[in-house]
């Protein structure tokens, strides 16, 4: 593991810790030659299904890619990377645990879609905008409609700090 600071080869591991999920492990490292410290994350490295695209092509599926588009669609919105990394460890470990060897592009956009709509409808609408590529205003639209329509029906959040009063005064 080379010092992403000097390029030195020799580093020790300070510490070590296991994610939350437990499929991941964090290490601080120092660097033996310049002294600083960086963070390395190890996983396991599972058989990745082939992703086939719409157009009939194939490629390996690459987590870089989920990530990319999140950061893209949450661009100036309130989602923490860390929210962006869960969001892309659900998508992986749900390709994975389905165990197919191929899986179309539009399953892994459908479930970022679905990610996204629960955290920030914003983010949502502009990565549908790209994965279902509208073609005018009026489908874009007609999913702004869809968003407003569930939004009418689900039942208003309670504000944070707001109490529900069961008790008598």
């Amino acid at each position: 593991m080379r010092c992403p600071f000097c390029r030195n080869r020799g580093n020790r591991v300070v510490d070590s810790r296991l994610s939350n999920d437990g499929m991941m492990i964090r290490r601080r490292r120092m660097c033996s030659a310049c002294k600083r410290r960086f963070t390395t994350y190890e996983r396991v490295e599972e058989a990745a299904p082939m992703v086939v695209k719409k157009d009939g092509r194939r490629e390996p599926f690459d987590r870089a890619k989920i990530i990319a588009g999140l950061k893209r669609a949450c661009e100036k919105r309130p989602v923490s990377m860390e929210t962006i990394e869960q969001i892309a460890n659900n998508i992986e470990a749900m390709m994975a645990d389905k165990g197919d060897r191929e899986v179309a592009s539009n399953a892994i956009g459908a479930a970022v879609m679905n990610e996204l709509h629960k955290i920030d409808q914003v983010a949502y609408v502009r990565f549908a905008s790209v994965y279902r590529s509208f073609k005018d205003i009026d489908e874009f639209m007609h999913e702004l409609e869809d968003l407003i329509n569930q939004r009418k029906q689900a039942p208003a959040p309670r504000a944070a700090g707001d109490k529900k009063s069961d008790t008598a005064s």
